[in-house]
């Protein structure tokens, strides 16, 4: 099993370890004993470390990408306090729909997770309950159908960029949940934590690492085109 997990792994050292998740796959789990197939990205970076680790960021389960975890309890509140200064660098690819859309710019919503349908609801004005969700994007890429976008994230709120992007009337590829309409065969979405930028916890240096695309036709279509 240690060898399906090297294969996912992206940058590792004495401090932290990056994984590529695989469409699919929990971040992270309640079951601790889960099977094989259904252990969470958590429990895989635990098993090839040998030893607890500390999740720094998630991302949803249909999502694919990097994410990382730090190795021990410095690592984390030193990771931690850089997610709350927004100093942590993300961005991610998303494959929506073509459409009249300004190339790039940036989208301001309000935000509040549901519970019971596990949705976030938006508001386009502050409301009791709701947190300022906001992100930039622009566009990187056309083929056929389909526009790539690359999103940075100002907040981190609970499916801000697929909620965003449904609300302005760009569902992410896949994403039924907001309003695509049909869904990937996999159950999958077209969206793909492209890239992180950190400063290391020991050394101060910056660290960048990116992921792999999935393989499928539409993202190894706008892979190839984005290769320079």
């Amino acid at each position: 099993m240690e060898g399906k997990i090297a294969k996912l792994i992206l940058h590792k050292d004495n401090q932290v370890i990056a994984l590529n998740k695989p469409v699919g796959v929990l971040v992270q789990s309640g079951e601790r004993k889960a099977k094989e197939q259904d252990k969470s990205l958590h429990q895989l970076a635990e098993i090839y470390c040998k030893h607890p680790v500390g999740l720094v960021h998630r991302l949803d389960r249909p999502a694919s990408g990097v994410c990382i975890f730090a190795k021990n309890k410095k690592s984390l509140a030193y990771l931690n306090q850089q997610m709350q200064e927004r100093t942590i660098e993300k961005k991610y690819w998303a494959v929506v729909p073509k459409g009249e859309i300004e190339v790039e710019g940036t989208l301001i919503h309000y935000l509040k997770r549901n519970g019971k349908t596990k949705k976030a609801e938006l508001s386009n004005e502050e409301a009791p309950g709701f947190k300022k969700a906001e992100l930039n994007y622009k566009t990187i890429g056309e083929i056929d159908n389909y526009r790539l976008l690359e999103i940075e994230l100002i907040t981190g709120r609970f499916h801000q960029i697929r909620a965003q992007l449904a609300a302005i009337g760009f569902p992410i590829k896949g994403d039924v949940k907001y309003g695509a309409r049909r869904g990937n065969k996999d159950r999958s979405i077209h969206l793909h934590s492209r890239s992180i930028s950190f400063q290391h916890p020991t050394n101060q240096q910056k660290i960048h690492i990116e992921a792999e695309l999935p393989k499928d036709s539409i993202w190894e279509a706008f892979g190839n085109m984005n290769k320079d």
